[in-house]
C-alpha cells in the first residue's frame, strides 16, 4: 500500500492522487486506508517514516565497525547514495510537500530523524578532525546536502547524462552508473573537501 502511494504521489503529486486511486492500484478496499492511516495526510507521514526508519540503524552499523575514517566515509557516502537512489520517489515527494508550508502534514518525526542522522554524521567528522584525518575548515552541515545535491542533479538531468556518457537506457545500466562512477565521484569529492586544507 505504501509503495503504491509513493508511486502515485510521485507521479501525480499529493493533491493529484486520491485515496480511491491508491486503493484501486493496490487492489485493496478503500476502507483499509482509513482503518490503518485515518487520512491521506497520515498515509504520507507513514510513508516518510517507513523510508527513514532503518537508515539510522544502517549508519550506526557502519560507524560501529571502527574502520579507518576514510573507509568509513566511503561506506557512509555509498549508503547515502544507495538509499536516495532506491527511495528517490519519496525524496521527490518530500522536497515538494515539505516546501509547501500551507500543507497540514506533520513533518516533525521526519525532521527529528533527519536531524539525528546529521548529528551522527557530524560526530563522525568531528572525531576525524580531532584525529587529524579531516581538516577543520569545512562546514560539516553542508556535506550531506552536497552528496544529495550531486545525486539529484544527475537524476533530474538523466536525459542529458544518458547521452553525454553514452549510457544504455536500461534500469540496470542506470543503477550501475549510480552505484559505481557516480558514487566514486562523490566519494572523491567529499574526501577532497575533508582532507585538503584551504
Amino acid at each position: 500500500m505504501l509503495e503504491v502511494a509513493e508511486k502515485l504521489f510521485a507521479e501525480h503529486g499529493f493533491d493529484g492522487t486520491s485515496v480511491r486511486q491508491i486503493a484501486q492500484e493496490a487492489d485493496i478496499n478503500i476502507a483499509m486506508i482509513s482503518y490503518y492511516f485515518g487520512s491521506k495526510e497520515k498515509l504520507l507521514e507513514a510513508l516518510f517514516n517507513f523510508r527513514m526508519e532503518d537508515f539510522r540503524m544502517e549508519l550506526e552499523t557502519i560507524l560501529s565497525k571502527r574502520e579507518n575514517h576514510i573507509k568509513t566515509l566511503n561506506n557512509i557516502i555509498a549508503l547515502i547514495v544507495k538509499r536516495i537512489h532506491r527511495n528517490r520517489l519519496t525524496h521527490k515527494i518530500v522536497n515538494f510537500e515539505f516546501s509547501n508550508e500551507s500543507r497540514g502534514i506533520d513533518f516533525e518525526n521526519y525532521v527529528n530523524q533527519k536531524r539525528e542522522n546529521y548529528q551522527l554524521f557530524e560526530a563522525f567528522v568531528k572525531d576525524g578532525q580531532k584525529s587529524g584525518i579531516f581538516v577543520k575548515s569545512v562546514n560539516i552541515k553542508l556535506i550531506i546536502p552536497t552528496i544529495v545535491g550531486t545525486y539529484f542533479h544527475w537524476y533530474y538531468n538523466q536525459r542529458f547524462f544518458k547521452s553525454f556518457f553514452e549510457l544504455d537506457t536500461t534500469e540496470t545500466s542506470m543503477d550501475d552508473f549510480v552505484h559505481n562512477p557516480l558514487t566514486q565521484h562523490i566519494q572523491q569529492t567529499i574526501k577532497a573537501l575533508l582532507t585538503n586544507a584551504n
